[in-house]
């Protein structure tokens, strides 16, 4: 994907290998800088407080923390320790760390290290490779939808699941994307998505720097825009799959669901393989992160002169809860789309794409 015009990735090492290159999610849309992570408390700071975000890309910048630490001398096993305990919903940092786990426990010395830089590479380019595919998959859904009407297909996404939560392309953006500069008229709705706005300050931005045409709404506006006919399609992403198709996405995401359905609108989820979590049967089972209450109690804006300030938007002392992710039951997704091709939202569905799944 693009910024101003130039090809870019959300996270990049640097070539001497003393530091590793991401965009400052929390200062956008602002302004848009990159700074260097360069130990493992960077890494996982930078997943905490979200300056990285997005399932895939926690999971990228997870195994690149591994190399930085190891490059510190810090054990493995403390390593993966540090940055597992960061975020616990998004499945795709527990997936990235068992992996770097399993490639590296048999070496040590320099040939750890430098393993460890080459499987984190490897775990990027692989995770643009799948995101580029899910985006070829997803797009024939909008492209069908284009071929029976005269105006463009209008998408509704909520939180961010574009190239800013992966290394590049995204999940639920991706085909969007694709579809866009295939040609495809297209117009995306973008849900602010309170407490954190990742939607108005994330999404909106990046759809504006690919030039596709998109309008942010507030959250409790989709539903009526359903109503409305104003919505032909629903596609958000997921941090967190259960092997029966239960999808785990930012808060607010069941509610869209819910409204799609008694509206009788298409409702995806796109997902790459590695957010998929085999281990749990239901939905139920996944962790909701808690996070905390000034997101919600506070807002971050910019002032008509260009300073960038935070304000309180409750009364002081105000109790506020901030549960980060709803689960939406498989009952309510239309379907997955995948790297691999499109399924129903159930465990037969997945195990028919992801077949050396089954027992």
């Amino acid at each position: 994907m693009k910024i101003n015009g130039m090809p870019t990735r959300t996270i990049e090492p640097l070539a001497d290998r003393s530091g590793v290159s991401i965009i400052d999610q929390t200062l956008l849309p602002f302004r848009y800088e990159r700074v260097i992570l360069r130990t493992l408390e960077d890494a996982a700071e930078a997943i905490s407080v979200m300056r990285v975000r997005g399932a895939p890309l926690i999971g990228a910048t997870a195994a690149y923390g591994v190399a930085l630490a190891l490059g510190q001398g810090v054990d493995l096993h403390r390593a993966c320790g540090v940055l597992a305990a960061t975020r616990p919903t998004a499945v795709n940092l527990a997936w990235a760390l068992a992996r770097m786990k399993s490639v590296l426990t048999p070496l040590s010395g320099n040939d750890r290290i430098d393993m460890a830089w080459a499987e984190a590479g490897v775990l990027c380019d692989e995770d643009v490779a799948m995101n580029q595919a899910l985006g070829q998959h997803g797009a024939g859904l909008i492209q069908a939808l284009a071929a029976s009407r005269s105006g463009p297909v209008n998408v509704l996404t909520h939180c961010n699941a574009g190239w800013l939560a992966a290394v590049d392309w995204g999940t639920a953006l991706a085909p969007i994307y694709t579809a866009h500069d295939a040609g495809t008229p297209i117009h995306v709705w973008v849900d602010e998505t309170r407490p954190r706005n990742q939607g108005a300050s994330l999404t909106a931005w990046e759809l504006q720097q690919h030039g596709v045409p998109c309008t942010v709404i507030a959250d409790n506006a989709g539903g009526h825009l359903m109503q409305q006919g104003r919505v032909d399609l629903c596609i958000v992403g997921t941090d967190r799959t259960a092997a029966n198709g239960d999808v785990a996405n930012k808060i607010g995401t069941y509610l869209k669901a819910l409204a799609a359905r008694d509206n009788g609108i298409p409702f995806h989820v796109a997902l790459p393989g590695p957010t998929i979590d085999w281990s749990l049967d239901s939905g139920q089972a996944i962790p909701i992160e808690e996070r905390r209450a000034d997101e919600v109690s506070h807002v971050q804006g910019e002032t008509a002169d260009g300073q960038v300030v935070r304000v309180r938007l409750t009364p002081a002392a105000t109790a506020c809860a901030n549960p980060a992710f709803d689960v939406t039951p498989a009952r309510l997704v239309t379907g997955l789309i995948t790297e691999r091709g499109l399924c129903p939202a159930s465990r037969e569905g997945l195990l028919s794409l992801y077949p050396e799944r089954r027992p």
